[in-house]
């Protein structure tokens, strides 16, 4: 995996300076640069567009709810408290340094010096308070930042830029937790306005600023020209943005979005469909940013709280009827690598087991006769006591690209030959978050980003059956496994990283060996962009593109 770019510059600059190595950077795959002279020296003006095959937000404060788009574009007006270094270690980025104490119970965070809001507001300790409480508080209806301050239980201001947080609990993902864009800093002043106003500009530190939306078009960015960089870079001329702005327009169609990426109308995509991808790569007028997102692997996941998945060896059937590395392999021109990991390739502490899911046509169907389904009725499916073996499968079609669904489909087709009914519902965001909520499924691949192995709290503690404030859950299998509780619970607390590893480990073995979860590949995460384009590769912590470095070649 190539280390990303701007946490390289930017180290090797902190380095030379004394500083604190601090990068709004994880880590990033492959980046092709595009014909431009890529030694080109960087140059200030223009507008780029970005367009995303991505819902649009709802709202443009990721503390309301918290999900991927809002990442992508908040990124860029928002700054968190942590970030990563070229090597994966958290490191402060607005804050300067945090300590813990032995117990793991008082956690204090000391913000850096001379940094502003773009409404005028100092970054003070108060921000952190605000900010806390902030996602603390269900009006909000936070999802991703809600849980990750969860066990923040008082909040002390011994000065002006320090802040010292009480828990109910060790939290050794907090910093983690505390580096994503769901939970970035923003102004408290901004935070008193109504919700509404919130969502529609937040108020943040970062290199650009929200001018205005336009919904169901774009939202317009501009470049904020007070802007002050937490570790500024070594040798750069300026510290604002290179852009003036960025058009950040929303176009669901792949097909569009490409044609419109070819013929110079927009300079990045998103969700780039893996045939473009393939295509790009022999077409050097295009470069590609392969940045797969931290936290889950993508997966399907089984509902084991209602039938027929509430039985482990139908579960197992089901997984073992289907062929999913010749599906990957005809859709995605080795665009994506299969994974048998609950965890992304790019978190450490994932394991996997290929064992566990080679296809078994006839295990799949002895595992069904011993499960009771032994009928079949007269459109070849299984069944028992007179009922048919179906299953709902709903799909986000925000989320699922087109190569995707064409997986599923054939997923559809393998599990019909042992005799399942896989029904297939494609839905727009709003009514996936709606079937979800009403547990209308008994299938779902739901991509879950967060940095770091406690995102295996998050989608398999029995306590992620109940919803957060904003109605979200996030343990879509519905595992209640005692054991499993207790083993992310003690991972989640120990500080010793051997220890944690191993309690990590332990954990996803028996969901993996519970046949409770499907794993597909990292969540795909591609980028196109022009000739124009130049400086891509610097990411968030959730491998979000940043375009502080980015400037249009003239």
């Amino acid at each position: 995996m190539q280390k990303n770019q701007r946490a390289a510059r930017v180290l090797s600059s902190a380095l030379a300076l004394g500083l604190v190595s601090a990068v709004l950077a994880g880590c990033s795959g492959t980046d092709t640069p595009s014909t431009a002279d890529a030694t080109a020296a960087p140059s200030a003006g223009g507008t780029l567009v970005y367009a995303s095959g991505d819902a649009e937000p709802s709202c443009l404060d990721p503390h309301v709810g918290g999900n991927y788009p809002q990442a992508l574009v908040s990124s860029q007006y928002l700054e968190p408290l942590f970030t990563k270094d070229a090597e994966g270690k958290i490191i402060p980025w607005l804050a300067e340094s945090t300590e813990v104490s032995q117990d793991g119970l008082t956690r204090t965070i000391k913000l850096r010096e001379g940094i502003s809001f773009t409404d005028g507001t100092k970054l003070t300790s108060e921000a952190v308070k605000a900010n806390i409480e902030h996602l603390q508080d269900p009006k909000t209806a936070s999802s991703t930042g809600y849980l990750a301050v969860g066990k923040v239980k008082k909040i002390e201001l011994p000065d002006e830029l320090t802040a010292k947080l009480t828990l109910s609990a060790p939290d050794n993902a907090l910093l983690e937790s505390l580096s994503m864009p769901w939970t970035s800093i923003e102004s408290p002043k901004a935070l008193k306005r109504d919700q509404a106003a919130n969502c529609a500009a937040p108020v943040g530190t970062g290199p650009f600023k929200v001018e205005s939306w336009e919904h169901q078009k774009q939202v317009n960015l501009v470049r904020n020209e007070d802007y002050v960089a937490p570790v500024p870079e070594a040798g750069r001329s300026q510290q604002t943005a290179y852009l003036d702005g960025i058009t950040w327009r929303f176009i669901p169609e792949a097909a569009t979005r490409y044609a419109a990426l070819q013929s110079g109308e927009v300079d990045v995509i998103d969700n780039a469909q893996p045939d473009t991808i393939s295509s790009a790569a022999k077409d050097n007028a295009l470069g590609h940013l392969d940045a797969p997102r931290p936290g889950a692997s993508n997966r399907i996941e089984l509902n084991s709280a209602k039938a027929p998945f509430d039985n482990a060896k139908v579960r197992e059937a089901f997984i073992r009827s289907l062929d999913v590395n010749a599906g990957i392999s005809s859709l995605y021109f080795d665009t994506a690598k299969r994974s048998y990991s609950l965890l992304s390739s790019v978190e450490p502490l994932g394991i996997s087991d290929e064992a566990l899911f080679t296809t078994d046509v006839a295990k799949a169907n002895a595992l069904l006769d011993e499960a009771g389904w032994t009928e079949r009725d007269a459109a070849g499916y299984r069944a028992k006591d007179g009922k048919r073996l179906s299953v709902t499968f709903p799909v986000s079609t925000n989320q699922s690209v087109p190569a995707e669904q064409s997986l599923f489909q054939q997923f559809q087709a393998s599990a019909k030959a042992v005799g399942f009914e896989v029904k297939i519902e494609l839905l727009d965001l709003s009514s996936w978050y709606g079937a979800l909520a009403k547990h209308e499924y008994n299938l779902v691949s739901a991509p879950y980003t967060k940095v770091g192995p406690s995102v295996l709290r998050i989608l398999y503690h029995s306590d992620s059956t109940v919803p957060a404030p904003s109605g979200y859950f996030a343990n879509n299998a519905q595992v209640k496994n005692d054991q499993l509780d207790k083993l992310l619970t003690e991972a989640e607390q120990t500080s010793d990283e051997a220890q944690r590893a191993d309690l990590y480990a332990q954990a996803q073995k028996i969901v993996l060996e519970g046949y409770y979860v499907l794993p597909l590949y990292d969540q795909q995460n591609h980028f196109l962009y022009g000739k124009k384009v130049q400086g891509m590769g610097a990411t968030t912590t959730v491998s979000s593109p940043t375009y502080y470095d980015v400037f249009l070649a003239k």
